[in-house]
């Protein structure tokens, strides 16, 4: 087997960029996005200061979550480790991008030019292909392929090594096959400490950094941290559409099944426009919306691509349901609901490149959150004092759970801030003014039920629109040095 690994000599780095211009020049990249970048990390306080300049890019994981998440395919991962995008394939969603924990994954959706307009070399190398779709570091595999064709051995024949390596004026990059315990590559791990990025998370990175050579003096990792570009940045294509399909999607699959259980089928066809609604305005965040359809390649591993597939199946059963009025097909109908509602927890859940998304305990939060606002919308109609006010004691019981992890497992200290700053309004508006809603409501009459159901729903809307629009602050970067990991702008556990 062959599995093909980069090493970034973290004691030789000098930070020049080379690397960045050459990935740069050899792939036609968009001025906006870079492959291969170098992070300018300063640890310490006077006079016990540490420099370190770190390569990052795509780490091109054994088992990544990009390729996890795809919906249709279009990440891959070769026999020899690298992991590619078909950009035939790629709709566009942005999931790979929440995915990574890297900061690997770019997306355009208009070329970019570096002086406004197109210069004639950038005319000459514009690639359309890669607009509206994700786009990363692939290893320079174009250059693997043809040199392993020619009978060249990647990490030692130029001609066969991705661009990056070639270029690093200090020696500080190596590529090879891992497998081969007489390759460069080997040999380096063998004989330095070295670490992985975020290896915590379990990908298995492809990409290693040697660091405190054995024998030498370790550096400081206490004080502050500093540098452009090391803190954790916030996504950039989950916006309020994406977010729209979690409110709009999420109650109405709740309220689907609450009309279901009583019998209510004028409430329910409103729960199926809601989800509808939820679905169309999602279609205009894709990059390559004609190409929608893709998104049902890989129900096998990716909840996207699940959820798709139940709304495919949701929609045609609730129509039979809401035709034959029979119990059994109502049954189905709000079960593939309820589904529906659990795969939108999850897309959340394995967007591993994002803290405060990835935690388990998201899943009981979107699914109580869920169920509150279905539960809220049916008492505009039909009040369910009980089940509202169970959900509403559930749901911040769950919105509890879910800050306590954040506490005990870490953060983005911005993803926490924004988080925390909606403890408050969340315990009053969201659990307290409900519950005592409902009360008054048992003694006034049903008026203060529906306003109480109100309260619930734009509780719950608010606190999703803000989970997906204002706290998705990525991984951001890590550094080892002296067996302490430093981590820019983290809330530490």
């Amino acid at each position: 087997m062959t599995r093909y690994v980069m090493i970034a000599d973290l004691e030789r780095c000098v930070g020049c960029q080379t690397c960045t211009a050459a990935c740069r020049h050899a792939n036609a990249t968009s001025p906006a996005v870079q492959w291969r970048r170098v992070l300018d990390i300063e640890t310490g306080a006077y006079p016990d200061v540490s420099r370190t300049f770190v390569p990052v890019g795509c780490q091109h994981c054994d088992d990544p979550p990009c390729m996890h998440v795809c919906p249709t395919t279009a990440t891959r991962k070769r026999a020899d480790g690298i992991v590619t995008v078909d950009y035939d394939l790629c709709i566009g969603c942005a999931y790979c991008e929440v995915a990574c924990p890297y900061q690997a994954r770019f997306k355009l959706d208009r070329e970019v030019f570096a002086y406004g307009s197109a210069t004639p070399s950038e005319k000459a190398t514009a690639n359309e292909k890669r607009v509206g779709v994700s786009q990363k570091c692939t290893f320079c595999s174009d250059r693997i392929d043809y040199g392993l064709a020619n009978g060249l051995v990647p990490g030692v024949d130029a001609e066969a090594t991705p661009a990056c390596v070639n270029s690093c004026i200090a020696d500080a990059l190596h590529f090879g096959d891992v497998e081969d315990a007489n390759s460069n590559v080997s040999k380096l791990l063998r004989e330095n400490t070295s670490f992985r990025m975020h290896e915590e998370l379990g990908t298995r990175p492809n990409f290693h950094y040697l660091h405190d050579r054995r024998h030498s003096p370790c550096k400081p990792t206490s004080g502050p941290v500093r540098g452009e570009g090391i803190e954790p940045k916030h996504q950039q294509h989950w916006d309020w559409k994406a977010a729209a399909n979690f409110l709009l999607g999420g109650s109405g699959a709740a309220l689907f099944a609450f009309s279901v259980g009583f019998g209510i089928p004028g409430a329910a066809a409103a729960a199926l426009c809601l989800i509808a609604l939820g679905l169309l305005i999602l279609l205009f965040k894709i990059g390559r919306p004609l190409r929608f359809l893709y998104v049902l390649r890989q129900p096998q591993r990716s909840w996207m691509s699940r959820e798709a597939w139940l709304a495919g199946a949701l929609f045609p059963l609730a129509a039979w349901f809401l035709f034959s009025e029979s119990s059994l097909l109502g049954a189905a109908a709000a079960a593939v609901a309820f589904g529906f509602l659990l795969a939108q927890a999850m897309i959340l859940k394995e967007s591993k490149g994002v803290p405060a998304w990835r935690t388990s305990r998201i899943v009981p939060l979107i699914l109580s959150t869920g169920l509150a606002e279905g539960a809220g919308l049916l008492a505009l109609v039909m009040p369910a004092p009980l089940i509202l006010a169970m959900l509403v004691a559930l749901r911040g019981w769950a919105w509890h759970e879910y800050l306590e992890s954040l506490e005990r497992d870490g953060a983005p200290m911005r993803s926490y801030e924004v988080l925390r700053g909606c403890r408050g309004w969340m315990l009053w508006a969201g659990l307290a003014l409900p519950l005592l809603l409902i009360a008054c409501g048992s003694l006034l009459g049903q008026f203060f039920f529906a306003i109480a159901g109100l309260a619930v729903v734009a509780t719950g809307w608010a606190l999703k629109f803000i989970l997906v629009t204002r706290a998705g602050y990525q991984q951001g970067f890590a550094l080892q040095r002296a067996g302490a990991t430093v981590k820019p702008g983290w809330n530490p556990a």
